[in-house]
């Protein structure tokens, strides 16, 4: 008869990491109407409102098509949210209801439990994100001018979001706390990121103000990916989104590895 030995890990608990990041992903797609099909649908009205009360008004902004304009900013926006819902909702529920522990006692580090979370979340913001476009692709002219800014801005902003929701999460103690975050921060910072106008039409204060919003870069350079027009410079987006990406998987680090409101 074999004897059970203990299992071997090497230097990262892949099994672990991969149970972890399936449970995310499953967590949402078991509700798939409520976690994707319903954010493509909110984008939809978003669209129709904004081109009903505005479509007359404003025909083109920068030179590219109001609506083309838009597409790429309601995408980003709903990529985001979701991705940060997605962190934010799974801990805070996992710690209400008191089994945060069955994520805490496995063999999983701090950087493992950061991303197991993270790329779940970032999983669901690109499932959203691509539903979202070819959905309004039946509605809005959508080109791709720039596939690498799409692919580079989408699932930068969705880690973005998925490490602030896993530092929401870890840091609420009830619901409240994260609709704290989501009304006081997420959602102002998207709607001033100039996901629905071009910052080159905001007051000088305004313009340099929206640039200290790292939400405007990754809005831009998604947006430039589609049309080719930007705000401002796409470089910089991509160094202020690595930048922000790893201060927040620090941050995220530090908060899950000293059991910050997470152990008792």
């Amino acid at each position: 008869m074999q004897e059970l030995a203990p299992r071997q890990m090497g230097a990262i608990n892949w099994l672990g990491l991969w149970t972890l990041y399936a449970k995310e992903v499953r967590r949402f797609l078991n509700v798939h109407l409520q976690t994707i099909g319903a954010p493509v649908v909110t984008s939809l009205l978003f669209m129709a409102v904004f081109l009903l009360a505005l479509g007359r008004a404003v025909e083109t902004v920068n030179g590219v098509p109001f609506a083309t304009f838009l597409a790429p900013g309601l995408v980003m926006m709903t990529m985001a949210q979701n991705a940060f819902a997605n962190t934010s909702s799974s801990i805070i529920i996992s710690k209400v209801q008191g089994n945060i522990v069955d994520v805490l006692m496995p063999p999983l580090s701090a950087g493992e439990m950061v991303a197991g979370f993270a790329f779940g979340a970032v999983t669901r913001g690109i499932m959203v994100g691509v539903a979202t476009t070819i959905v309004m692709a039946f509605f809005v002219d959508v080109g791709i001018h720039n596939i690498w800014a799409i692919l580079y801005f989408g699932i930068s902003a969705s880690l973005m979001l998925s490490l602030l929701g896993i530092a929401g999460g870890v840091w609420s103690e009830k619901f409240d706390h994260i609709a704290v975050v989501t009304n006081f921060v997420i959602t102002p910072l998207s709607f001033l990121s100039g996901t629905f106008y071009s910052a080159e039409n905001l007051p000088e204060a305004g313009k340099v103000l929206v640039h200290y919003n790292p939400f405007f870069y990754m809005i831009d350079g998604f947006r430039y990916g589609f049309t080719g027009v930007s705000d401002g410079t796409v470089m910089t987006g991509v160094v202020v989104l690595a930048v922000v990406n790893i201060l927040l998987w620090i941050l995220c680090y530090r908060m899950i590895k000293s059991g910050y409101k997470l152990k008792a």
